[in-house]
């Protein structure tokens, strides 16, 4: 029988230390917590081996890092690895206080573009990071959690939105960036929610345009030029979530606050707002504005940048639908990266993007024709 090696979860590995007398442990002794708990191993004739993870805290059976401890030695690494840190605004905030640039999407994409390091760690979900190594193909890019997905980019899956352009032929294909790398690549330019508009306005206006995945932010983009486009039809499942009636009351209980919006939440959400735009857009808004209170509806990461930027004035999470520890709209996806799991990715160089060679270079085309607008 070949031997088989089963991933372990914290839970088994508790129950494997509790069971197992040590003799059968090998020289692992006690197992500390850490996001990668290694592996049990069949081995032939039936025998059990289990091996550590490389984990935050070094190889199992070390004490566990502090907070300060794992920031202290994401310093060390990034120095010994020449890294860089990228975070998006919807990051933990303790992961935007140790990034070396933290922005929106297009700030993201154009601080990937120039930098020089050999490695790009990149917190924020998996689209993200794709963009990076899209725009970086000599360059180790790593992504503490493959699981950081997108509800939006899920929302077109690339054989779908193939079929789709296959239906509609002969149309300008503008995508927008929170999508797959394949999605990507069958884009003529990719937009993001800061230059959307201009990137609509930059096309001959005798060609027909397709707009992708988000159904909202391509309304909006239609409001403002009116130029009519086919739309597809994708959303993102944190903005959709804001809460009207919720907000309402808020508005009610805070008659002199301004409400800022992203283009992503829906029509009835942003035809309240005071203020629409990307997350760059909104911090600088709440800045510049002479008001004193704000409600925000976005994802609530950026309410660490905006409470750095003016901290004597009032900000409020916009409501979600459902009930949740934040009170706010809060992504998943973007809260799956923790400051264990950067340094665990640092440390181990894993995990790391790879992209098939004709659909990164592809979807580069599309993306260096945005970034030629700004």
């Amino acid at each position: 029988m070949p031997s088989t090696a089963i991933p372990l979860s914290q839970k088994l590995y508790s129950y494997i230390n509790e069971v197992i007398p040590d003799r059968g442990r090998g020289e692992f002794g006690q197992l500390s917590s850490a996001s990668d708990h290694g592996t049990l191993t069949l081995m032939n004739g039936g025998t059990l081996s289990m091996q550590a993870g490389v984990n935050a805290s070094g190889p199992a059976g070390k004490h566990t890092m502090t907070e300060h401890e794992l920031v202290e030695d994401i310093h060390r690494l990034k120095k010994e690895k020449n890294a860089i840190i990228l975070a998006h605004y919807y990051q933990q905030p303790e992961i935007q206080e140790l990034a070396d640039f933290v922005g929106d999407s297009l700030g993201l994409a154009q601080a990937a573009d120039r930098t020089g390091a050999r490695t790009i760690l990149f917190a924020g979900v998996h689209f993200m990071a794709e963009t990076a190594k899209i725009l970086n193909s000599g360059r180790t890019v790593l992504l503490p959690d493959l699981n950081a997905g997108c509800s939006l980019a899920d929302s077109a899956p690339p054989e779908k939105f193939r079929a789709f352009l296959d239906a509609h032929p002969d149309q300008v294909v503008v995508s927008y960036i929170n999508c797959s790398a394949e999605v990507k690549a069958m884009s003529d330019i990719i937009c993001t929610s800061s230059n959307a508009v201009r990137v609509v306005q930059s096309i001959p206006a005798d060609r027909k345009v397709i707009f992708a995945p988000d159904k909202h932010l391509g309304a909006y983009v239609q409001r403002m030029t009116g130029r009519e486009m086919l739309l597809w039809d994708g959303v993102c499942e944190v903005h959709v979530d804001i809460s009207l009636d919720k907000m309402k009351f808020l508005l009610g209980k805070h008659p002199d606050a301004k409400l800022v919006a992203h283009p992503e939440c829906p029509p009835h959400i942003l035809a309240e707002a005071d203020h629409v735009g990307s997350t760059t857009s909104l911090l600088d808004f709440v800045q510049r504005d002479p008001g004193h209170t704000f409600i925000v509806a976005t994802e609530g990461g950026i309410l660490h940048k905006m409470r750095q930027a003016v901290p004597g004035k009032i900000l409020i999470a916009a409501p979600a639908n459902m009930e949740n520890s934040c009170a706010c709209s809060e992504c998943p996806y973007m809260k799956m990266n923790t400051l264990a799991k950067v340094h665990s990715a640092l440390l181990t160089g894993s995990p790391e993007i790879f992209l098939e060679e004709n659909v990164r270079a592809k979807a580069e085309i599309a993306l260096r024709r945005m970034m030629q607008l700004g």
